[in-house]
């Protein structure tokens, strides 16, 4: 196991600017992610799990959208149509029904309609007689081009452009306009913020609308670098993000963020150190380094003090 870390402290003067460059793609995505599982725990106080499958309902939008023919464009807008409409369903039939039940009986829930759009999507893929559906028509978009002598995929160009545009707009909303006012003052404290004349069903309503339009950002990026979509499609990156919300801290919105784009970019640098036989220890690598962070900073490694519930946003 020495002989082993040694070697990955010695892969580390190999990585090159190029692999800089993906890693950092490669945060943003998680970063926007991080923010739109953030949105929703900010005012509800909930992990929603099932935000791998909206994403996952938007590959396969896109997936459909190329099986068909349809131009990019028709494609994504399909793509964040179908992600929408999920998302708002789920807020609609499953977290207002039971806002004022206990955190536990709506992760549950969250659980349930994980597993309910997989199956879903399962039940769709097979009538093929196959699993998994491509989504050629976007490929092109995964294309490298150069940037300073260095090769760089134009999605991840797309990716850290969009991450950047989504967080700046989100921090004027937030800090600008009256509903982010009172995102914030729900996040504080939601029984006063009512109190004081926040309409709940709004407030609620719009960070999950807003949580949706990531899904669908992020299922769009992630379809362009893995054009083969199948009913575990976006698990695995929801997995990691949740892992990273947690060791930034979740309970502000910025912690969470920067947390999903640490983990993310640690992920895609120490892959990218790691021989080709030895990248099946990224997982272990990875999340030994999170135990290591939670044992140091249990509250959180971006987190001031002591853990507080009384800021999230």
């Amino acid at each position: 196991m020495s002989a082993f870390v040694l070697h990955l402290v010695g892969a580390f003067s190999d990585i090159d600017r190029q692999d800089v460059v993906d890693a950092v793609g490669q945060g943003a995505v998680y970063a926007l992610m991080a923010v739109g599982i953030g949105l929703v725990f900010g005012v509800l106080r909930l992990v929603n799990f099932a935000y791998g499958q909206l994403i996952m309902a938007g590959a396969y939008a896109l997936a459909f959208a190329s099986d068909r023919g349809w131009s990019v464009t028709v494609g994504i807008l399909f793509c964040f149509g179908v992600v929408l409409a999920l998302t708002l369903a789920m807020d609609r039939l499953v977290f207002r029904p039971l806002r004022t039940q206990s955190p536990a009986v709506m992760l549950v829930a969250t659980f349930a309609v994980a597993f309910l759009l997989q199956n879903a999507a399962l039940l769709i893929d097979v009538r093929d007689g196959t699993i998994g559906e491509p989504a050629a028509s976007i490929s092109s978009l995964n294309q490298a081009i150069t940037v300073w002598g260095v090769d760089v995929r134009k999605i991840v160009l797309v990716a850290i452009a969009v991450a950047a545009f989504s967080l700046a707009a989100l921090a004027l909303l937030l800090a600008k306009t009256t509903i982010g006012l009172q995102m914030r003052a729900a996040a504080a404290d939601f029984p006063t913020a009512r109190l004081l004349g926040v309409r709940a069903n709004r407030v609620i309503g719009f960070a999950v609308l807003l949580s949706g339009l990531l899904a669908a950002t992020v299922a769009v990026i992630l379809t362009v670098e893995t054009p083969f979509v199948d009913p575990t499609f976006g698990l695995k990156p929801t997995i990691v993000v949740l892992v990273g919300v947690v060791v930034g801290g979740i309970d502000r919105l910025w912690t969470a963020t920067l947390g999903g784009f640490v983990i993310g970019f640690a992920s895609d640098i120490i892959y990218a150190a790691l021989p080709t036989d030895q990248t099946v220890f990224l997982d272990s690598v990875l999340f030994a380094l999170v135990i290591v962070v939670l044992l140091v900073r249990p509250a959180g490694l971006f987190a001031r003090g002591r853990s507080s519930l009384v800021e999230r946003v």
